[in-house]
């Protein structure tokens, strides 16, 4: 893998992605055949995170894919409230305990594990890979490809509707994520968000929700909206924000 990271870094990227997208099916059918939630997926994603953490700490590639804390002022912190906006949206109407403790603790572990792996992958290794010769195609191609990779719980049985509006927003949300590495140059940020934003759904009360809106159709729809129209305004002030900021700093912007 490393001569093939060195010859080009965008194979290494989808050779990444199509281990990724493979190896989370065959575990989560693995799940459904043991009956242990999210246990074959945890172990598989701490496997991957292991493997490419150590990958890049050999190598020497923290800093290139932003593997520090963001340089951001602490009166700052105000802008990632869009980001905790979304990634808390799941438990707004409340929490439950959907499966049992252990059952729980696999399945934070494993969208924990979820929320590293994509991001190096899709945001680290896809987009820098990409932006060395064009960052505008990197951009594009890094959020599409994220949210096109989410067709994968379709093939583990999530509902079309579901998974079509799941893939939208997954769009959205990779470009703006993939906006805030580009301009804030810490990956940190996005990592901790997706983390947090998979996560969350181990506890979420979709009865509360439902309760709220009356379908699950209407929820979808209503929910997805919002979160794309923030993701979309976030990216835009990100843009103007962020570029002044990081040049200050004698930063790329």
């Amino acid at each position: 893998m490393k001569k093939i990271y060195y010859e080009n870094e965008v194979t290494f990227a989808i050779l990444c992605i199509v281990l990724y997208v493979v190896g989370t099916s065959m575990a989560e059918g693995i799940s459904v055949n043991v009956g242990i939630i999210k246990l074959p997926a945890m172990i598989f994603h701490l496997v991957y995170v292991a493997l490419l953490f150590g990958f890049i700490k050999r190598n020497g590639l923290f800093e290139k894919y932003g593997l520090f804390l963001p340089k951001y002022e602490l009166k700052r912190a105000w802008f990632f409230i869009p980001l905790m906006l979304i990634g808390f949206a799941s438990i707004y109407f409340g929490v439950t305990l959907k499966y049992s403790i252990p059952e729980t603790l696999f399945y934070i572990i494993s969208m924990l594990c979820v929320g590293f792996l994509e991001e190096i992958i899709f945001r680290g290794f896809l987009f820098v890979g990409m932006a060395q010769k064009n960052v505008k195609s990197a951009i594009v191609v890094s959020s599409v490809t994220f949210g096109i990779g989410h067709i994968v719980n379709l093939l583990n049985g999530q509902d079309i509707l579901e998974t079509i509006l799941q893939i939208t927003f997954a769009v959205a949300v990779g470009f703006m994520l993939v906006t805030l590495f580009y301009k804030g140059k810490s990956l940190i940020p996005c990592i901790t968000f997706h983390g947090i934003n998979n996560a969350l759904s181990a506890i979420s009360d979709e009865k509360a929700s439902l309760r709220v809106f009356g379908t699950e159709e209407k929820e979808l729809w209503i929910t997805v909206s919002i979160a794309i129209v923030i993701a979309v305004v976030y990216s835009i002030a990100m843009w103007k924000c962020l570029s002044s900021e990081t040049s200050k700093d004698g930063d790329q912007s």
